[in-house]
C-alpha cells in the first residue's frame, strides 16, 4: 500500500462512483495531473493501491500527491472535454507524460467554408477554422462526436450534395439526415451554422449553456405554435440527456502516463538540471530568396501551445538561412519578459545554423540542437541532430526523443511554410 497523510486518505473516502474529471496536487497547491474517470472513485483510488507495477515515473507522480480534488460531471463525454479544458489551463507538468508515440487529437470545423463539416487532424493549421483540443485519445473524442451528432447533426466531408441522388435501390443519398446524423440544408446553411456553434461550445465544456439555450429557444417555438421546431429541439435535448448512458472510455484511455519519455530523454542529452518545461522551435521558409519568413512554435509541457507561436516577416533577403536565422533569434530575445525564457531552442538546420546563433542562445544560458535539414519532413524522415558542440548524432527514429525532435520541427516547418505562402499570395495581388 502506498502511503498517504491522513487528509489524502480520508479524503478518498468521499469519491463519487460517478464520472468526471480529477487534479492531484502537491505540497504547493499546484495541479501536477489531471486526468479523466468514467469513476472517479475506482480511477483515483488506483494510485495509491500498490508498488507493485508501477513505472519508475507513475510512482514519481503519485510520491508528489497530498491532495486530490475533483468535479463531477453528467457523462463520460463531459469528462473527456472538461479534461481538455483543463489540461490546457493548468500545464500539469506530469500531463507531459502521456503518449509520445502519438500526437494530440483536435477537432475541426471551419464556419466560414459555404457548408462546414466535422473531421479530426494532429495537425491545426492557420487557416481560419475553429480547432477544439487537444486530446489524447483519438478513440473516446471520436465516440464522443458520433454521439453528439444525434444532438448536433453535422457533414463529415465537405461539398456535400443538398439534394438527394436516387441510386438503384431509390434510397438515395439522404440515409444519414433521416437518420438525423446530417441537417437539411435545402433551406440554406444558417441553421446549420448555428447548431456548429452550439456543438463547438459543448465541446469546449459549456454543457449547462448549450442545454439553457436549447431550453430558452424551445419554449420560444412552443409560444409562437411552431410546434415542429418545438419538437425538433426537444429531441437535441433529449439526445442529450441520453449522453448520461454511454460509455465512451475503453481501457486504452488508462494506459500508464508515464510512456513519454521524449522529455527525459532530452534532459539527459543536453545535461539539464530539469526536464524541460518550455521549448520553441523555428525555421526559415522562402522561395528563391523572395517572401522570407521565420517561424517560432512552442511545446508547453509536452504540449503544443499555439497561443504562443510567433511568425516573423524577415528583413534579410536572399538565400542565407544562417543570417536570417540569426535575426529571428536576435528578434525573439528581445522578448524574452514578456513571452518567457525557453529552456531548450531548436533548430532547423546543421552546423551553420548553429554556428549563427550559439553565442546568443548562449549568452541567456539557454540549450539549444539543431536538426539537419534533409529536406524531407514527412513522418519516415531521419531525425539527425547537431548539438553545441558540433557533434552530428543520429537518433534512433522509433526513440520518443527523435519522435519529440520532429514533432517540433515538422510544426516549426508547417508554420513558417503558411505565413511564406500568404505573404507569397499577398505580394502576387499587388
Amino acid at each position: 500500500m502506498i502511503f498517504m497523510n491522513e487528509s489524502l486518505k480520508k479524503k478518498l473516502q468521499g469519491l463519487p462512483k460517478g464520472p468526471g474529471v480529477y487534479f492531484h496536487k502537491n505540497a504547493d497547491g499546484e495541479v501536477i495531473y489531471v486526468g479523466k474517470a468514467a469513476v472517479l472513485k475506482n480511477r483515483v483510488r488506483q494510485y495509491f493501491q500498490s508498488k507493485n507495477g508501477i513505472d519508475a515515473k507513475t510512482l514519481a507522480l503519485v510520491d508528489e500527491i497530498t491532495d486530490v480534488d475533483w468535479c463531477e460531471t453528467d457523462s463520460e463525454i463531459d469528462a473527456l472535454f472538461l479534461e481538455s479544458e483543463m489540461v490546457k489551463r493548468y500545464k500539469p507538468r506530469y500531463n507531459i507524460l502521456l503518449r509520445d508515440d502519438k500526437s494530440a487529437t483536435y477537432v475541426r470545423i471551419n464556419l466560414k467554408d459555404e457548408v462546414p463539416f466535422v473531421s479530426f487532424t494532429r495537425a491545426p493549421l492557420d487557416d481560419g477554422a475553429e480547432y477544439v483540443g487537444p486530446f489524447f485519445t483519438a478513440i473516446a473524442v471520436k465516440n464522443a462526436l458520433r454521439y453528439l451528432r444525434r444532438s448536433f447533426p453535422y457533414f463529415t466531408k465537405s461539398n456535400p450534395t443538398p439534394l438527394p441522388r436516387v441510386g438503384r435501390s431509390g434510397v438515395g443519398s439522404r440515409l444519414n439526415q433521416q437518420m438525423g446524423l446530417e441537417p437539411d440544408i435545402s433551406g440554406g446553411t444558417e441553421s446549420y451554422k448555428k447548431s456548429l456553434r452550439q456543438l463547438i461550445s459543448y465541446l469546449k465544456g459549456n454543457r449547462v449553456k448549450v442545454v439553457g439555450e436549447l431550453e430558452k429557444s424551445m419554449k420560444k417555438a412552443a409560444t409562437r405554435h411552431d410546434f415542429e421546431t418545438a419538437a425538433t429541439l426537444r429531441n437535441q435535448l433529449y439526445n442529450l440527456q441520453e449522453l448520461k448512458k454511454q460509455v465512451i472510455f475503453s481501457r486504452e484511455e488508462f494506459l500508464d502516463i508515464s510512456r513519454d519519455q521524449g522529455l527525459k530523454e532530452l534532459k539527459e542529452l543536453l545535461n539539464l538540471k530539469e526536464v524541460p518545461r518550455r521549448i520553441e522551435g523555428y525555421d526559415i521558409s522562402h522561395h528563391g530568396g523572395q517572401n522570407n519568413t521565420g517561424s517560432m512554435v512552442v511545446i508547453t509541457n509536452g504540449i503544443p501551445d499555439k497561443a504562443q507561436y510567433r511568425k516573423f516577416k524577415i528583413h534579410a533577403y536572399g538565400n542565407d538561412d544562417c543570417k536570417q536565422m540569426r535575426e529571428v533569434i536576435e528578434r525573439r530575445l528581445k522578448h524574452l519578459n514578456a513571452w518567457g525564457k525557453p529552456d531548450v531552442v531548436v533548430l532547423d538546420g546543421g552546423k551553420g545554423q548553429i554556428s549563427a546563433v550559439a553565442n546568443l542562445l548562449e549568452a541567456e544560458n539557454i540549450a539549444y540542437l539543431a536538426r539537419v535539414k534533409s529536406g524531407d519532413h514527412t513522418r519516415n524522415s531521419a531525425v539527425n541532430i547537431v548539438l553545441a558542440s558540433g557533434e552530428i548524432k543520429a537518433l534512433d527514429p522509433n526513440s520518443h526523443l527523435a519522435k519529440l525532435v520532429a514533432r517540433l520541427d515538422d510544426e516549426a516547418h508547417r508554420f513558417a511554410v503558411s505565413y511564406h505562402t500568404l505573404l507569397k499570395r499577398k505580394n502576387m495581388l499587388k
